[in-house]
């Protein structure tokens, strides 16, 4: 069973906060920019699983501490 907890919390420039909504299996973020998506999602299967795409050709999927890993430089995306 998984015993991973989260929350979300959303914040804006506009003084709009959203926080402490449960999340129990995923969640998703989108922010859409002149008709073009930033998405991340992240679902907590065995272990956390982060998705990012920017648009629909540009996408890294993987575990945290893969994102982790990819954003010290440790290893290079595909």
């Amino acid at each position: 069973m998984n015993k991973t907890t989260a929350t979300g919390e959303i914040r804006t420039d506009r003084d709009v906060d959203y926080s402490g909504l449960p999340i129990d299996k995923w969640a998703e973020t989108v922010i859409n920019i002149d008709g073009e998506e930033l998405v991340m999602e992240v679902s907590f299967e065995d272990k956390v699983i982060v998705a990012l795409m920017a648009g629909e050709d540009a996408v890294w999927k993987g575990t945290l501490e893969g994102l982790k890993m990819l954003l010290r430089g440790e290893i290079k995306a595909r």
